[in-house]
């Protein structure tokens, strides 16, 4: 069983509860819900609750001539049948996405295109971004991948957008929370200022939904260098498509953010490696993001270990995700 086990549940669309339950299944085997609750120090309820649905996911197997008893099912097997579910889901969202288009293409024949579509090239792509960000009324949900049409700095408009209420739902690619100096001029500030943030390998494209009415598709890493442009959707079934792809993929992904259950007394940076901890990137990268040797992470490492009585990467997850803090 690797470390990372907690964190492949919550990125595979388990919550944080119900990972915790089949990581206690996977340590005291066949068990009755109520013992196993009592092992986990959770009510009864809720943990029959959450077996019931790793049964449901394939993560478990009901026993017994009640079935009130329950085992875990080979992590091997049900990780890669969780995988394999979720790798469909987001495919049939990208077909239905391109299926949407075709049925918007034949549907507003003879609409004039730009009603609904608009292409925007060059120069005059990072004043469109501005300004439509800036007027956003209450809601934004986007894809953030590298390449990026405005210099990958600080973000006042987002930050300004947050203070006045608009909620922000961002998936990050790993690409772009590895890339020391936007993590930390970008992702962690708008996180602080209240930005709902989760990461997943890759996003399926660059894409900005504003209020649900209008979004911004950009060109990928390959695209960019034969074609430097965007895509202005309004309401349509394709905007549809997207917005649904985007909620596909916000269930798929992995939380940056804590929960509500933090100690005060964790050190900043101690809150910091246990947020990085989160989306799954090499200790090396940690390191490097925080702008410390890797040495100087170790011994953090072993006091977050030290402070939860832990003695693994994957304990330290385990006890964060029982406990509240992530």
């Amino acid at each position: 069983m690797s470390d990372d086990l907690s964190g492949h549940l919550c990125r595979l669309g388990l919550t944080s509860p119900e990972a915790a339950t089949y990581l206690g299944m996977l340590h005291s085997g066949r068990t009755s819900t109520a013992a196993l609750a009592e092992h986990l120090g959770r009510q009864p309820e809720e943990v029959r609750t959450c077996v019931a649905r790793l049964v449901e996911l394939g993560l478990a197997s009901a026993h017994g001539p009640d079935g009130t008893d329950a085992a875990p099912v080979d992590p091997a097997l049900a990780l890669g049948h969780l995988s394999h579910s979720r790798a469909a889901e987001l495919h049939l969202a990208h077909v239905s996405a391109v299926n949407a288009y075709r049925d918007y293409r034949r549907s507003v024949c003879p609409q004039p295109t730009e009603d609904l579509l608009e292409v925007v090239r060059g120069a005059g792509i990072p004043d469109r971004i501005l300004h439509v960000e800036g007027t956003v009324d209450s809601q934004v949900l986007r894809f953030d991948s590298p390449p990026y049409h405005i210099p990958a700095g600080a973000n006042p408009t987002e930050v300004g957008n947050l203070e006045r209420g608009v909620e922000y739902r961002v998936v990050y690619s790993k690409s772009a929370v590895q890339n020391h100096s936007y993590y930390a001029a970008n992702i962690q500030p708008c996180v602080a200022a209240g930005e709902h943030a989760r990461v997943l390998p890759t996003v399926p494209v660059k894409l900005t939904v504003f209020d649900r009415c209008l979004a911004i598709v950009s060109m990928s890493f390959v695209e960019a260098e034969v074609n430097d442009s965007l895509l202005l959707v309004r309401p349509s079934s394709l905007l549809s498509a997207l917005t649904g792809l985007f909620e596909t993929a916000w269930r798929a992904a992995y939380p940056m953010h804590f929960g509500d259950r933090v100690p005060p007394s964790l050190r900043p940076l101690h809150l910091r490696i246990l947020e990085l901890l989160g989306t799954g990137v090499t200790d090396d990268t940690i390191a490097q993001l925080l702008g410390i040797s890797r040495r100087t992470l170790s011994r953090n490492l072993e006091q977050l270990n030290h402070r939860a009585g832990t003695s693994s990467r994957f304990q330290l997850a385990l006890y964060a995700v029982r406990n509240g803090w992530i």
